[in-house]
């Protein structure tokens, strides 16, 4: 059953509507969980959030083609690595996949493609590689002008996306990356960094207003957040 919004902008409907009109907040979450044909929040919270400790085949089962995605953790946690082994798994199977990077080198994925036990040469074909200094989302959009649905598109990583004056603000940017998903049927995977103020030991994974956003954007454009601890992810 799809939702109206992803769960995290649920919840804060919810908690507007509780102070709204005075009502206990869990009586809230069941009033928004009615409003999306669930009987209890309890059930759309089971239906809709996924907390799994196998996050490569979580992303192969949980991703489809025309959505947005966000792929946050810490730096240093895996979120670049495992955005390639899942290119790697998709290309397996007969799909392309395409890597946009402000933060690697090429040599720097091949070592990642080595480190996988894979060969960044057997992709050629399949895989497209940009490491431009000129890549936001109109550089990116003309670069995928020729590909093929259900391609992954990963983007590394997002808040570099507007570093320059020249280019549009964050959310034109993800509003278009986001209208071409649907329009070519692609998956477009964004990477993210998540503030060193997360406290792994408080929470097994880091939550939305975790998430590191130097300039303003609206989180309820991507589809999905996926956010990642070591090998604990939570999708939302």
């Amino acid at each position: 059953m799809a939702l109206s919004a992803p769960i995290y902008v649920l919840k804060q409907q919810a908690k507007v509507l509780s102070r709204k009109e005075g009502i206990p907040l869990h009586q809230a979450l069941d009033r928004i969980a009615s409003q999306e044909g669930f009987s209890a929040w309890s059930l759309l919270s089971a239906k809709t959030v996924t907390m799994s400790r196998k996050p490569l085949s979580t992303l192969l089962t949980q991703l489809h083609p025309g959505e947005l995605a966000l792929l946050g953790s810490r730096r240093g946690q895996g979120k670049t690595r495992l955005s390639l082994e899942l290119a790697i798994q998709i290309m397996r199977r007969g799909g392309h996949a395409a890597f946009f990077t402000l933060d690697f080198t090429p040599t720097d994925v091949a070592d990642c493609f080595k480190a996988l036990g894979e060969n960044l040469n057997e992709f050629t074909d399949r895989f497209l590689l940009d490491d431009s200094d000129q890549i936001c989302a109109d550089y990116i959009l003309s670069r995928l002008a020729s590909v093929p649905a259900n391609t992954l598109v990963v983007i590394d990583y997002l808040q570099l996306l507007d570093q320059k004056r020249e280019n549009p603000e964050l959310t034109h940017q993800v509003q278009q990356l986001r209208s071409f998903a649907r329009e070519r049927q692609l998956i477009v995977l964004c990477l993210s960094q998540v503030s060193r103020s997360y406290d792994p030991g408080s929470k097994p994974c880091p939550e939305v207003n975790d998430i590191r956003l130097p300039n303003p954007l609206d989180l309820s454009l991507f589809d999905k957040l996926c956010l990642l601890n070591q090998d604990t992810m939570q999708i939302a």
